[in-house]
């Protein structure tokens, strides 16, 4: 499966108000479930693999969360664009120092070994000052979607 396959156009969330990184898990992880893409066992996996893995990334232009969980928890894979009212703290990948973000990508990897690919991409494309400059003027659902899948 081509990571451009993984998004859909109904998984971009533009105005998430929530009060923190918990609580994004929590309404994200039960519209995934009711639409499909993952089972019971993801909100918990999405914690405890936080918790020992955090996902926040720190790039030049633009500070994202890529949250995920274990491939047993996917039914379908998927990417989950979401964009917070208001930033939330979470964990930075590698050093686990707390940094604040906006910007959350949730990944469905059914595929263990597309992980590292994956995240790659997302790093590279988010190094890319033109395109995050896009990304962040963008405000309607199929605009982002159609960014993503033209450039991932």
């Amino acid at each position: 499966m081509s990571y451009k396959e993984m998004f859909h156009s109904d998984l971009v969330e533009l105005h998430l108000q929530v009060d923190n990184e918990e609580e994004a898990f929590e309404v994200i992880g039960t519209r995934l479930k009711e639409l499909g893409y993952v089972n019971e066992g993801y909100l918990e996996g999405i914690k405890r693999r936080e918790q020992a893995f955090p996902t926040g990334l720190i790039t030049q232009y633009l500070n994202i969360g890529l949250p995920h969980s274990d491939p047993e928890f996917v039914e379908k894979p998927f990417i989950y664009i979401v964009r917070l009212v208001e930033d939330v703290t979470c964990r930075q990948m590698g050093d686990s120092r707390e940094m604040n973000v906006k910007n959350l990508f949730f990944l469905g990897i059914k595929n263990g070994k597309e992980q590292v690919g994956l995240l790659q991409s997302f790093m590279n494309l988010f190094m890319d000052e033109n395109f995050v400059s896009t990304y962040t003027s963008l405000d309607k659902k199929e605009e982002i979607y159609q960014l993503f899948v033209n450039h991932i």
